[in-house]
């Protein structure tokens, strides 16, 4: 590997769908990293199945860029709220950030959040203007928005001049025309403007402690089938050898272990070395047991680093055992003892998750950012081969005593950001009415559009997206961040109409489906297996309706062309895991298996149950 005089340690940071990926992907091709023949495709840091299925950014990736004399190791972080743990954790690896902002969206919530953190941290931030080639850009106001985004934000958090430098500079560029310009008006062939700005002196090289003796935070985990476990951080002071002995600082017990083998990110790849020196990132083996937060230090002068901290859950789910009819039958049956041990690898390399068992042995509840991450871990379990069950998403509430002495309840408040086409503008807020929203502003955009603000309850938002997108026909934009806790806002029905409940095991007949089509709108279709206390569509009105969808056209010797009817049934959508999490309710479970989700009730029995809904 080429030595390089300077090191710089940076972070791409936006709102989701600005362009973070694609403006990696021109740096990476542009500085050399790879060439268009080699067959990369698009999104190269997009690497995972989920990301490229999903189209956004889940885990945030390491990679370095070479240009000139320097070498910057770069993040790419997600930009989607519910994870913004992995952005918390990637900012204790850097010393600066570029935050990208689309040029006809300006700054947007997770926009707020993300620089919101990294000025917490005193990292140096320049601001990319992304996506000038759009017919609607409107460079001028977006630069204002974000000049008084950092100055609101710099005045909340009482920085003073010596700690915050409000000169921010600014780049405009194509990601997807590949060019970087420091005048808006002057297109380039080139990201060479940037390149060269990110190589300059306004970037700090790394901040490093004094001393010879190594000290790592452990800022992500990995794994080798070849060197095992891996731990991934950048050096504070010192420096690191291949087969130096260390001693890593966790929470509650400390383990010392021999360094295996170092490596360091090269270009999309990485480079095995000798030793590493303070101010890198580096990849060490040979530690098997590790957390995000611990420190990895020398043993001739053992010191704890401050442990990465992060904003806490908001959303909580339970996760059980597969207890339907059908366990075992579609998936690997999974254990009490092997959910446990899942949900504690997943906490491991996601510190915005957390987990704790419930007085049901075959029960864990597992605690989010939003239900969108918590989809993402199910999804991913399931691709394993496992089957298991998951309950209604529920907000984390928390009580405090008021000036009166009395306790009140406090819930999580979400600041909601709607850009959508003006004609939709009264149904979307008469629904987000309905969820306790407040209008906060509203003003209109360019192209016939409308932007809403509102504040509005995290419980208000479980369910919704579904209903947005139908609302808008698939048009509108929807942005979500944290606010905080506030007193609640009292009782709030989750679902308007009832379910249509299998009353029988068996297989459904068309003949059956199409005479129920009435009744409301079907989750499933023809030939389907289903079982007795299986939801098997969404009721036209408030209350549940058990049904038998197993009924069979019993047979006559009348045959003539005007007594048989033409069964049409609409097709059935295949239900996503993203859906059933928000169409169930609190008594009702969605059953998960590689083959299919459904959503059945938690008392099968119908004569157990019933079918008013409280």
């Amino acid at each position: 590997m080429q030595n390089y005089l300077k090191i710089k340690n940076m972070a791409i940071v936006a709102h989701v769908d600005h362009g973070k990926t694609t403006m990696v992907d021109c740096l990476l091709q542009q500085s050399g990293a790879y060439k268009p023949k080699e067959g990369m495709g698009e999104r190269v840091m997009d690497s995972g199945e989920l990301e490229r299925e999903k189209g956004i950014t889940i885990k945030a990736k390491n990679c370095a860029i070479h240009w000139k004399d320097t070498k910057i190791n770069l993040l790419d972080t997600p930009g989607h709220s519910d994870f913004g743990g992995e952005v918390e954790r990637s900012l204790t690896m850097v010393d600066s950030i570029l935050l990208l902002v689309d040029a006809a969206e300006g700054p947007l919530p997770q926009t707020r959040f993300v620089l919101q953190k990294a000025m917490e941290k005193k990292l140096k931030a320049a601001v990319v203007i992304n996506k000038i080639d759009r017919p609607d850009q409107r460079v001028h106001e977006v630069k204002t928005e974000i000049e008084d985004l950092f100055l609101e934000l710099a005045t909340i958090m009482g920085l003073a001049d010596d700690e915050w430098d409000m000169d921010i500079p600014f780049i405009y560029a194509s990601a997807k025309l590949g060019w970087a310009s420091n005048n808006y008006n002057v297109a380039t062939n080139d990201m060479n403007a940037l390149l060269d700005f990110m190589v300059s002196d306004f970037f700090p090289e790394p901040k490093i402690s004094e001393g010879n003796e190594g000290q790592l935070l452990v800022s992500n985990l990995a794994y080798s089938p070849y060197l095992g476990p891996l731990v991934i951080g950048r050096l504070q002071r010192g420096s690191i050898k291949k087969g130096e002995q260390m001693v890593s600082l966790g929470e509650s017990n400390n383990i010392n272990f021999k360094v295996t083998a170092i490596k360091v990110f090269d270009a999309l790849g990485e480079s095995e070395v000798e030793e590493v020196n303070a101010g890198e990132i580096a990849i060490l083996a040979g530690l098997e047991y590790a957390n995000i937060g611990d420190t990895i230090c020398s043993l001739n002068k053992v010191e704890a680093l401050p442990r990465i901290k992060v904003d806490p859950p908001t959303v909580s789910v339970n996760v059980s055992v597969n207890t339907s009819p059908f366990s075992g039958k579609e998936g690997t049956y999974l254990t009490s003892r092997q959910l446990d041990e899942f949900l504690q690898d997943i906490t491991k390399v996601n510190v915005a998750l957390k987990f704790e068992p419930t007085p049901d042995p075959k029960v864990y509840t597992l605690k989010g950012r939003g239900e969108f991450q918590l989809a993402i871990v199910f999804e991913e379990l399931r691709r394993k081969g496992f089957e298991f069950m998951v309950s209604r998403p529920e907000v984390l509430t928390k009580t405090e005593i008021d000036k009166d002495g009395q306790e009140i309840e406090l819930e999580p408040f979400e600041e909601l950001v709607l850009d959508i086409p003006s004609k939709f503008t009264g149904v979307v807020t008469e629904a987000l009415s309905a969820r306790k929203g407040q209008i906060k502003g509203m003003f209109t955009m360019a192209g016939d559009r409308t932007r809403i603000d509102f504040a509005i309850p995290t419980r208000g938002l479980i369910g919704y997206r579904s209903q947005f997108l139908t609302d808008t026909r698939g048009e509108g934009l929807l942005s979500t961040i944290f606010l905080g806790y506030f007193p609640s806002v009292g009782r709030m029905l989750n679902r308007q109409n009832g379910a249509l409940i299998s009353d029988r095991s068996g297989k459904a007949t068309p003949y059956a489906l199409f005479n129920l089509l009435s009744n409301g709108r079907q989750f499933i279709s023809p030939g389907d297996d289903v079982y007795e206390g299986m939801v098997v569509g969404e009721h036209t009105r408030t209350n549940d309706n058990n049904i038998n969808v197993i009924r069979e056209k019993h047979l006559s010797s009348v045959r003539t062309a005007g007594k048989d009817e033409n069964i049409i049934i609409p097709p059935v959508p295949e239900m996503s895991l993203e859906f059933a999490l928000d169409w169930i309710e609190n008594d009702e479970w969605v059953e998960v298996t590689p083959k299919k989700v459904r959503i059945r009730k938690r008392i099968l029995a119908q004569n157990q149950r019933s079918v008013i809904r409280k």
